[in-house]
């Protein structure tokens, strides 16, 4: 996301397609406090609670996280209690699972009475559920608490790796990109490397105690696109797809920074940990010193579980670092659409939210604009589990758009063709 404070030169070459982004934004703010909304919504919403009473949704989501498994049947439970509504986790090992069933549901004429009620979805898989109109709606504005919404300063809640949501899809957690140190060993924040070039010098002078997980984890492309994202002078053209020459030109800075970092990197850059959780461990074990995680909660979590010592804290870049966020979004043959949407509006709610951000249920960041809640809901995220390993708002400041995803299959593809023999 590009924080609100850069400023865009007019004569650039993407200056329209930017100046729409900014038209979106306002409207979308526009419609939230429109007196109109605010005055037919209510009726709207009367009429969908009654319709979704005694329906069954069936939410088609990933179950590789027993934290979150036991988060979405709590939700179901409450849903269920207060709305009449049954919940089914339809548990995924991928979201592509769920999008090729709806789509082989409109193949074959499958208009009503899909059996995919809600999808847990962002990336690649929303926009090719939106390319091909398999998504219902819009449908947040007839939502309550979409007003809670933060649609200023979390740009990716209305666009997801660069694709409008458009109402489409409603935001439900954030994710953003945190480096995580050991405090007991690095005691000085002022030397934290806070930008990329800065993360080359600390390397050099510290050999061996970086790493990133392999390209081929998201993780470790993930490092490589924020390490692009910091590097160049304006990530607005990150915004649109990867071209041959756009490639080429856009990311020489990305490869002449690593070809330098690499020999500093953790066993001279000939091993790479497979996975966040192998790179976790090397933290742990104190054979680095620097990991990369795309949840800020996730140190807390490690400490509270006993797999980092309290003494970890997180940092991330002066620019910003890359966040998105995870939606839900309703076929457009689902079967429950009502019950889907009393669902979607469940998830925004800001009781809901809060247990979600807490470390002790789930850990996720919120979606809301604080400044839209009352001063009860405010104080919910005042009583959170407290955790000194966890990162202020403040800390974190405004995540950075995601770029286009060919962005990132290109830097992964580029990175296994350069060192990997």
């Amino acid at each position: 996301m590009l924080a609100p404070s850069r400023q865009h030169d007019l004569s650039h070459p993407n200056r329209h397609t930017m100046l729409q982004r900014r038209d979106f934004t306002f409207l979308a703010s526009a419609l939230l406090t429109s007196p109109w909304v605010r005055a037919q919504a209510p009726v709207a919403w009367e009429s969908v609670l009654g319709k979704a009473r005694g329906q069954t949704v069936y939410w088609n989501a990933w179950a590789g996280d027993e934290k979150t498994n036991a988060f979405i049947a709590w939700v179901g439970e409450q849903v269920k209690s207060r709305h009449g509504v049954t919940v089914i986790h339809t548990r995924l090992k991928d979201t592509s699972e769920a999008v090729t069933r709806v789509i082989a549901e409109k193949s074959a004429g499958r208009n009503e009475g899909g059996t995919v009620d809600l999808i847990w979805i962002n990336g690649p898989n929303f926009l090719a559920m939106k390319q091909q109109g398999l998504l219902y709606g819009p449908v947040t504005q007839t939502l309550p608490n979409f007003r809670y919404v933060d649609v200023t300063h979390k740009r990716s809640n209305l666009i997801d790796f660069t694709t409008p949501v458009d109402g489409l899809a409603v935001p439900w957690s954030l994710a953003q990109i945190v480096f995580v140190y050991d405090s007991a060993r690095l005691r000085d924040p002022a030397e934290l490397p806070r930008s990329a070039p800065a993360m080359l010098d600390w390397a050099r002078n510290h050999a061996g105690r970086l790493t990133h997980p392999k390209v081929s984890n998201f993780l470790g492309s993930t490092f490589l696109k924020q390490a692009l994202v910091d590097l160049i002078a304006d990530p607005a053209v990150l915004q649109l797809p990867a071209t041959d020459v756009s490639f080429a030109q856009v990311t020489t800075p990305l490869w002449a920074w690593y070809e330098q970092l690499k020999p500093a990197l953790w066993r001279q850059g000939q091993q790479f940990p497979d996975n966040g959780s192998a790179q976790r461990q090397l933290l742990n074990d104190g054979e680095i010193d620097i990991t990369l995680s795309f949840n800020p909660a996730e140190a807390a979590a490690s400490v509270s579980a006993g797999l980092l010592p309290p003494t970890v804290r997180s940092f991330t870049f002066r620019k910003g670092t890359i966040g998105n966020t995870s939606f839900v979004a309703i076929p457009y043959n689902a079967a429950h659409k009502e019950g889907a949407m009393v669902l979607a509006d469940f998830l925004i709610d800001p009781e809901t939210q809060a247990r979600a951000q807490d470390i002790q249920y789930l850990g996720n960041l919120n979606v809301l604009d604080p400044s839209k809640l009352s001063s009860a809901d405010r104080g919910r995220f005042d009583r959170l589990t407290p955790s000194a390993t966890l990162p202020s708002a403040a800390d974190l400041g405004a995540p950075l758009l995601e770029p286009h995803a060919s962005w990132m299959t290109r830097i992964e593809a580029e990175w296994q063709k350069r060192y990997t023999r």
